[in-house]
C-alpha cells in the first residue's frame, strides 16, 4: 500500500482529533526516525517530549522483552517487583513519600486533583474546596485536567466541567494571592509551561506560591509531565528553584515510549487517599513499571543530566543566533533542552518547510516552535537542526514578502 493510500485509509478509520503530519513512520534509531519508504528525519520533538533515551536503546528494549516473557499484568490486587523498583526510584528522585502509577499524564493530573480535594475534606470536613490554576496552562485532555487548563478554547466545548477552579496569571504572584481564601485546597501549575508557549516560572514567583500554600495550609501541585525527567537540566525542574511541591505529576519520559504516568506526594498529602478513593486496572502493571525502573537506571548509567547540562547551553547559543538574524523571531525562552522560539506569525509553514528538509519540529501555543529533542542529542545534531531551521525560516520569510 502506498503512502497516500495508507494515509487516506487511516483518516477514514481514526477519529480526526489530530492534524497529523503526512508521514508513515516505521522505526527509529538514536535521534532519527524513518518512514516506511526509508525517508530519514532528525527528530527535535521526541514524541512530544517522551523519547528521552532516543530510539532503539538496546538495554531499554531488552528489559521490556524480558518482562514480556515474565509477566505483563497482575492488577493492583497484588504486588509485583517492577512496581516497587519504579516506586522507589520515583520517590528517591522527586523527594516524595508515596507514588501512584497511572496510564498517562492526564490521569496523573486527575489523581493530583483528587488528593487536593480529599486533603481539604479531611482537614475541614467540607466538600467546598477550590483550586487555583494558571492562565495559558495545559494539563491534559480528560475533563478534570481540562478544567484546570488555562485556555478557554480547551474548556468551553466540554462544559460544564468540575467546578471550583480559579485562574491566576502565571508569574504574577499578586494575582495568585488575590484568589486565596479559606476554601483553597491547592495551587496547580507547570514549573515550565510547555503547550502555553515555553514559559519558565520566575524564581520569585514559584517561591512566593510555595510560601502562600504554606501559609494557607494548601497543597502545591507541580506538573512536570513535560519539563520533568531531566529535560530542564535537573531531574525535575522545581529542583532548579530549590522548591519542593506537595504533589508532583510526571509522565512522558517516565516511560520513554511506554504509556505510564504517576502522581507522587509527600507528608499528609501522601496519606490523603485511602482504599476506595482511587484506582486503575492497568496503572503500575509489571510491564510499564519495568520500563520506568529501567529508564531511571539508564539516566544514571548514561549520565544524562550531565549531558543535558553540557549540550543545552549550545542549543541556547545556536537558537539565539537564529533569533538575532531573523526579525520575525521575537523571543527565545526555555530551560535546558526545552526551549522555544516565538514568531511574529503562526510558524506552521516553517514546520512544514523543515519537514520537507528532514527535520521534525513541533509547535506550542499559536506562534512558538518548541525544541524538545531526545536528551541524547549531540552538538553535531544541533548544528544539523540549525542549518535546516535557518533555511526554512529564510524560505518562509521570503515567501511572506
Amino acid at each position: 500500500m502506498g503512502k497516500d493510500e495508507f494515509i487516506k485509509e487511516a483518516e477514514s478509520k481514526l477519529m480526526h482529533t489530530y492534524n497529523r503530519f503526512p508521514m508513515v513512520l516505521d522505526h527509529g534509531e538514536g535521534m532519527y526516525l524513518y518512514e516506511t519508504d526509508g525517508t530519514k528525519y532528525l527528530d527535535f520533538g521526541s514524541g512530544i517530549g517522551v523519547y528521552a533515551l532516543g530510539y532503539g536503546n538496546k538495554e531499554y528494549n531488552d528489559a521490556l522483552k524480558a518482562q514480556i516473557d515474565k509477566l505483563l499484568h497482575t492488577s493492583n490486587l497484588f504486588y509485583n517487583e517492577p512496581a516497587l523498583a519504579a516506586a522507589k526510584a520515583v520517590c528517591d528522585v522527586t523527594g516524595m513519600d508515596r507514588v501512584f502509577f497511572t496510564n498517562s499524564g492526564a490521569e496523573a493530573v486527575e489523581g493530583a486533583i483528587k488528593i487536593a480535594r480529599k486533603y481539604y475534606y479531611n482537614k475541614t470536613g467540607k466538600a467546598n474546596s477550590t483550586i487555583i490554576a494558571m492562565d495559558h496552562s495545559f494539563h491534559g485532555r480528560t475533563l478534570g485536567a481540562v478544567a484546570v487548563t488555562g485556555k478557554a478554547a480547551y474548556r468551553e466545548p466540554f462544559e460544564p466541567l468540575i467546578g471550583g477552579v480559579k485562574f491566576a496569571e502565571f508569574n504574577d504572584l499578586a494575582s495568585v494571592e488575590a484568589l486565596f481564601d479559606d476554601t483553597t485546597a491547592a495551587v496547580i501549575m507547570e514549573t515550565l509551561q510547555g503547550e502555553g508557549g515555553i514559559f519558565p516560572a520566575d524564581p520569585e514567583f514559584i517561591k512566593g506560591v510555595r510560601k502562600l500554600c504554606d501559609e494557607h495550609d494548601a497543597l502545591l501541585i507541580l506538573d512536570e509531565i513535560q519539563c520533568g525527567m531531566g529535560r530542564s537540566g535537573a531531574m525535575f525542574a522545581y529542583q532548579k528553584y530549590g522548591v519542593t511541591p506537595d504533589v508532583v505529576t510526571l509522565a512522558k519520559a517516565l516511560g520513554c515510549g511506554v504509556p505510564v504516568g504517576a502522581f507522587a506526594a509527600k507528608g499528609k498529602a501522601a496519606e490523603a487517599l485511602v482504599p476506595g478513593d482511587h484506582g486503575s486496572t492497568y496503572g503500575g502493571n509489571p510491564f510499564v513499571c519495568a520500563a520506568a525502573a529501567t529508564v531511571f537506571s539508564l539516566f544514571t548509567k548514561m549520565n544524562l543530566l550531565d549531558h543535558v547540562n553540557e549540550v543545552a547551553p549550545y542549543l541556547w547559543e545556536t537558537l539565539d543566533k537564529i533569533a538575532e538574524e531573523f526579525p520575525c523571531v521575537i523571543a527565545h525562552r526555555g530551560l535546558g533542552l526545552m526551549q522555544g522560539l516565538q514568531f511574529m506569525f503562526a510558524p506552521g509553514d516553517i514546520v512544514k518547510a523543515a519537514l520537507k528538509r528532514g527535520l521534525i519540529l513541533i509547535a506550542a501555543s499559536s506562534n512558538v516552535i518548541r525544541f524538545i529533542p531526545p536528551l541524547i542529542v549531540e552538538k553535531a545534531q544541533i548544528d544539523e537542526m540549525a542549518q535546516i531551521l535557518w533555511e526554512s525560516i529564510r524560505e518562509v520569510s521570503e515567501n511572506r514578502k
